[in-house]
């Protein structure tokens, strides 16, 4: 019987190379594998940040998983689907992931965030809590600054950062204007309420 496993961890955490890592078992068990992501920028590839990158079917939030998965099904036999950045699927996408499972007996597995910079969660990391056979947690946490393990995201503009403003907005863990850091909930708190303080 198949099942449908949710994998996640805050930034940093190595969502996508566990997804690597996944998806190259699979063929080197024989068996055909599909790689999906929904990933604003890199097109076509599902890269981690130690190097590591595979190819893979890039979706939108309109793209029938179920009509794409069935037809790979039929057509090239695929038995184990993976599929990074999750947390940006749509609701109903994840809803087709489950289907996929039960009746096409087809192993999804997918990879991504549970929470946003504000610590609420994705709605379709919440649908995925509520439907998956299996939830797991990453174990390669990766440290907040203050040397505890992460469990949270926070999001920065400008080097400062912020708990309000769109859930999704693309960035970087370095570089860019605006970027995401993985903290601990003590300072995710901290510096959340700093943030609020107004000036006096």
């Amino acid at each position: 019987m198949a099942h449908l496993t949710f994998s996640h961890a805050p930034m940093g955490g190595g969502k996508s190379l566990a997804a690597l890592v996944r998806h190259h078992h699979v063929g080197a068990r024989g068996m055909t594998g599909m790689l999906i992501v929904m990933q604003p920028r890199e097109q076509g590839m599902v890269a981690s940040r130690l190097g590591v990158s595979a190819p893979a079917e890039v979706i939108d939030g309109d793209t029938d998983l179920w009509e794409m998965i069935s037809a790979a099904v039929r057509e090239d036999g695929v038995k184990h689907v993976v599929a990074d950045e999750a947390h940006f699927f749509a609701p109903e996408q994840i809803e087709q992931l489950a289907r996929i499972a039960d009746e096409l007996d087809v192993t999804v597995e997918a990879f991504g965030l549970l929470t946003d910079f504000r610590t609420r969660l994705f709605p379709s990391s919440a649908r995925l809590v509520e439907l998956a056979d299996r939830l797991v947690t990453l174990p390669t946490g990766p440290l907040c600054a203050c040397g505890e393990i992460a469990t949270l995201n926070a999001r920065l503009v400008d080097g400062v950062m912020v708990t309000d403003g769109d859930q999704v907005l693309v960035g970087d863990v370095t570089g860019d204007r605006v970027r995401y850091e993985p903290v601990c909930r003590s300072c995710h708190v901290a510096v959340g309420a700093t943030a609020a303080t107004p000036a006096r």
